[in-house]
């Protein structure tokens, strides 16, 4: 699959995994909403419950900036699933920055909900370095 084949087919999901490595090289991985700008994926800690605002996920991406983005389609037909990862460099953007208030309006544009209620935590910027995918057609 080609990068643009790739980057249009992950734009269509509405959720994708982030994973993560922590500092003890163990992985870390979760279900997240995204925004795709380019070839740079945004993501931001939201107000869903969570047990603590001290989110591995942050504290994987500074011990560790390499990440991973996974997205797929699954159905009964199998001529129609496909899946896409997009590896990259990932950063903490800090609320009140210029580019945590990027993130969060690029996310505002994708999901209702944030449009109600913007995502308020940290977000993680991350610059795509890879596409790879497979489709079944």
């Amino acid at each position: 699959m080609d990068e643009g084949a790739a980057r249009e087919l992950f734009s269509t999901a509405r959720v994708a995994r982030l994973a993560t490595i922590g500092a003890d090289g163990r992985p870390h991985q979760v279900p997240v909403c995204f925004a795709l700008e380019g070839s740079t994926l945004l993501t931001a800690v939201d107000h869903k419950p969570k047990r603590t605002l001290a989110l591995r996920r942050l504290a994987n991406v500074a011990a560790n900036p390499r990440v991973t983005l996974l997205a797929d389609h699954y159905e009964e037909d199998w001529s129609r699933l496909w899946w896409v990862r997009a590896d990259g460099v990932g950063r903490i953007a800090e609320a009140g920055t210029r580019e945590h208030g990027g993130a969060v309006e690029a996310l505002r544009g994708r999901y209702e909900q944030y449009r109600q209620r913007p995502p308020q935590g940290p977000a993680i910027v991350i610059d795509v370095e890879r596409w790879s995918g497979w489709r079944a057609v």
